[in-house]
């Protein structure tokens, strides 16, 4: 299921509307500013619902749409929990796939300006935050399923620090986007060992948390 919340001044509203193993040196990942995330569960296994033909099933043409089962139900409530534990961000475009997840999360003070300002340091790691959603959403999955201490996530997440409107714009429109693509996605190809990356919108770092407990 797709959120959008533009410049976070109206309620999220399900109608309207990828990454190698380094951080970027000497980044201080403690500054405000826009990320662009995805998180894979383990072995790319789809747990969270499929994509079906708006309509109809199965998918096979752009107006496909994720439909979520309990999982991912899960998962997107624990990801629109994260306000309520990290007073200093902001969650934008997010969306629920099969075997993953996108969001644009920003980290920023309360008197922060987007446009054009240089970021100020916050007390919230971007680091933190995903740590915070991986072991909240495993750990209620896992009590769902009765299967404790199973991997639900990979360790990695992918992260690109977006810098420009142009960019955000991009990453949103691949976001809303996403579930209409599923057969071009890289982690449905993946699945189907034939990984091909074209149609992820930009390079990003791949970083490695601890495993969720």
């Amino acid at each position: 299921m797709l959120y959008h919340n533009k410049n976070n001044k109206m309620p999220y509203n399900p109608d309207i509307h990828h990454r190698r193993s380094i951080r970027l040196k000497n980044y201080d990942y403690t500054r405000a500013g826009l990320y662009f995330v995805t998180i894979c569960t383990q072995n790319r296994e789809c747990l969270f619902g499929e994509i079906v033909e708006a309509g109809s099933k199965p998918a096979q043409t752009g107006s496909n749409k994720i439909t979520l089962n309990p999982l991912g139900i899960i998962i997107q409530k624990t990801w629109f929990d994260l306000i309520h534990h990290n007073k200093n961000i902001k969650l934008h475009d997010f969306i629920v796939m099969p075997n993953h997840v996108h969001g644009i999360i920003e980290i920023t003070p309360s008197d922060r300006n987007w446009a054009g300002l240089e970021p100020a340091p916050t007390s919230t790691k971007l680091t933190e935050i995903i740590r915070q959603f991986k072991t909240f959403s495993a750990k209620r999955v896992n009590q769902w399923r009765k299967t404790v201490g199973v991997p639900v996530w990979q360790r990695n997440y992918h992260e690109h620090i977006i810098r420009h409107e142009a960019t955000y714009l991009k990453i949103a429109e691949y976001i809303q986007t996403n579930p209409q693509k599923w057969l071009d996605d890289r982690y449905y190809q993946v699945i189907n060992h034939s990984l091909d990356s074209q149609n992820y919108p930009l390079d990003s770092q791949v970083h490695t948390l601890p495993p969720p407990q």
